[in-house]
């Protein structure tokens, strides 16, 4: 699930540069970078309470 999560986020990132460059996606991916960085925050904090 980990890798899943990891996975995610690195394609909203890559998704979000080349709809930065590109001009293209307007609000659509920044919603989804929004998304990505709540992902990453949760699993910061579910993995520290898991160790």
């Amino acid at each position: 699930m980990g890798n899943a999560i990891w996975t995610l986020i690195g394609l909203l990132i890559l998704f979000w540069i080349i709809g930065f460059v590109a001009k293209i996606g307007g609000a659509v991916i920044h919603f989804l970078l929004v998304i990505a960085l709540i992902l990453f925050i949760f699993n910061l904090i579910v993995g520290r309470n898991n160790r």
